[in-house]
């Protein structure tokens, strides 16, 4: 019997580089970085290369999970195994000053940075992707539609910039966290006190701890202070709904009826063979519906009590992981759905012209009453007569690719950012 999540029941985030930067054995390994650092950071050489040493493991994930439940955490069983795994004179160095939720905190935010750092590299693939296609299509016009109907012509390399542009604003969001992820050095109780009494300098110690792991110093221990938390849940969700926007477009524009763009390798059917499902974008949509929910968890973690809460904390683990692994596995797919976009101006212009001319009768509000509009819309509809002819003007008013207003230059604006 096997207890490693496999992720049958996730295929939007199952083979995703994020999958594997947060399994439990990514935990374990950050949690054994935690202590390995603060030996080093604290003990002499001799005892801090034996922590470092032992660190390495080897270390039964099952078995920890298996020893965390009576006392709610997996350090502690955890930091009972490393103690016995050094040499004696080394031990009254592991875990020195520490408490489980510094070492668990601080494990959590090493994860979400190596998490992050694979999230932004897809995030950049999407953005370059998007790029090209908003520079190809610049000039591609195809309807705009507002409450599911047609509205007025707009372009596809309008619209692409557009997903590039909150592509963008996510791995700006994701990149201010990552920089500001903290490490965790409170003690029992966010004071320091043991770390004092073992006669270190408690503010120069957790400087020293911050540097060793790459992560940011902290103002105050923030055991109960739970901002690195609630930020990263913000951006996750950000970027979560950011890359639904596309993804929730394709799924509208790759209907069979519309058709203007499919996925470069859809997905099939077990019964229907003649299928080609927009899979990558499905899977994105499903990770955008969910991420706010686990975002509200981790928010609702941050009214937490006394200096340790009892459940907030608790809270946290499996929903970050989770929040994580969703992000990052649509992450992925928005970068393949991205590089692979097929894009069909040919029924872009086709769908355009199903209303005969309706789409760009905003263009005609100066000349004529909206009234007049408003029947001549009519009879169009009624009877498929163009509404150029319906009107008496010149086809060339109701051409909708004369109609875009400045969609080529709010594309070229919007592809100057970097």
């Amino acid at each position: 019997m096997t207890y490693e999540d496999a992720g049958l029941l996730a295929p939007g985030r199952a083979g995703a580089p994020a999958e594997g930067a947060t399994r439990d054995a990514a935990f374990l390994r950050a949690m054994l970085d935690a202590e390995a650092a603060l030996a080093r950071v604290q003990a002499p050489p001799e005892a801090s290369e034996a922590i470092t040493a032992a660190c390495a493991g080897p270390f039964d994930v099952r078995e920890l999970a298996l020893l965390a439940r009576p006392g709610g955490n997996p350090v502690i069983p955890l930091v009972a195994e490393l103690t016995a795994a050094v040499p004696e004179q080394a031990r009254e160095w592991v875990h020195r000053g520490a408490t489980s939720q510094d070492i668990l905190d601080t494990a959590a935010m090493l994860v979400a940075w190596r998490t992050l750092a694979l999230i932004l590299a897809d995030l950049e693939r999407t953005a370059e992707a998007l790029r090209a296609l908003a520079a190809e299509h610049r000039d591609t016009v195809m309807p705009g539609r507002t409450l599911t109907q047609h509205a007025v012509p707009t372009t596809f390399g309008l619209k692409a910039a557009g997903w590039r542009a909150l592509v963008l604003d996510a791995r700006d969001r994701l990149t201010a966290v990552r920089d500001r992820l903290t490490v965790q050095l409170g003690g029992a109780a966010g004071t320091l006190a043991a770390s004092q009494e073992y006669g270190a300098d408690p503010l120069a110690l957790m400087a020293a701890y911050a540097r060793e792991l790459g992560l940011a110093e902290p103002t105050l221990p923030w055991h109960t202070l739970r901002t690195p938390v609630a930020d990263l849940a913000g951006a996750l969700a950000f970027t979560a709904g950011a890359l639904g926007k596309p993804a929730a477009d394709v799924l509208l524009l790759s209907r069979t009826e519309t058709g203007e763009v499919s996925e470069g390798s859809g997905g099939g059917s077990s019964a229907m063979p003649h299928k080609a499902n927009p899979v990558r974008s499905t899977l994105i949509a499903a990770a955008a519906r969910r991420a706010p929910a686990l975002a509200a968890v981790l928010y609702g973690s941050v009214a937490a009590e006394d200096e340790r809460p009892a459940g907030a904390w608790h809270a946290e683990w499996e929903t970050l992981r989770d929040l994580l692994r969703l992000v990052g596995g649509a992450a992925h797919h928005a970068a393949w759905l991205a590089e692979g976009l097929r894009v069909h101006p040919g029924r872009m212009r086709a769908n355009l012209d199903l209303t005969h001319g309706l789409i760009v009768s905003e263009r005609l509000r100066t000349r004529f009453p909206k009234d007049v509009l408003a029947r001549a819309a009519e009879q169009v509809r009624t009877t498929g007569t163009p509404l150029a002819d319906v009107l008496g003007v010149e086809p060339e008013l109701t051409d909708p690719t004369r109609y875009t207003g400045a969609a080529g230059p709010l594309t070229d604006r919007a592809l100057e950012r970097r």
